[in-house]
């Protein structure tokens, strides 16, 4: 028995695993450079998603810690472009029972979607997260054509709702008949088997 229990090995080298994780879940991201949150690895996304409606608010659980300050969102289109869109925005909603807004960025109007394309979109204001946990990255394109999106398509809406009690919903549609401005709460959301990426600086 030691100090550190039963361990009797180097902490400096197996703790380097620890770190080692994020680089090799995450391949190619500078984790030195600033926040960096997404909800899949960029090798999971093989999926062309037609995971919008227009009008309606799409958000994916995101994972955050405490003391992350979340400034920007980012979505990536895949190989549908927006046609002829009259108001898109992103939106960071809490890790409440019934999530809440904390911040939205600027509702982007008509402004251009292409396909295979990143938009990375400021919030109002910076985001500090208070608790460590899922909170919710939301989206909402009102067009004749909202864009298709990269991301991960679940074999069933079931499996994004959960498996075991206590499981956070994946991904989940809510609102209709929106415009410029992102719903106070999500409310009376409906859990959906396609899963955008999304990812937070």
């Amino acid at each position: 028995m030691t100090v550190h229990g039963r361990y009797t090995g180097i902490l400096r080298d197996d703790l380097a695993s620890a770190f080692d994780a994020d680089a090799q879940d995450f391949p190619g991201v500078d984790f030195t450079d600033g926040l960096y949150r997404a909800n899949l690895r960029r090798t999971q996304c093989g999926g062309n998603l037609s995971a919008l409606t227009t009008e309606v608010m799409l958000a994916t659980a995101l994972f955050l810690r405490e003391g992350d300050v979340v400034t920007n969102l980012t979505f990536h289109s895949a190989t549908t472009a927006a046609g002829t869109p009259a108001n898109w925005w992103f939106a960071l909603y809490s890790s409440a029972a019934t999530p809440a807004l904390l911040a939205q960025t600027a509702d982007q109007t008509t402004t251009a979607w292409a396909a295979n394309t990143t938009m990375t979109k400021a919030l109002s204001a910076p985001v500090t997260i208070s608790a460590t946990g899922v909170y919710y990255a939301a989206i909402m394109v009102k067009a004749a054509t909202p864009p298709t999106l990269v991301g991960v398509a679940m074999h069933h809406a079931n499996v994004s709702d959960g498996v075991l009690t206590g499981d956070a919903v994946l991904s989940q549609t809510s609102g209709s008949a929106l415009a410029a401005t992102a719903p106070a709460t999500i409310a009376t959301p409906t859990a959906v088997a396609n899963v955008p990426l999304v990812i937070a600086t």
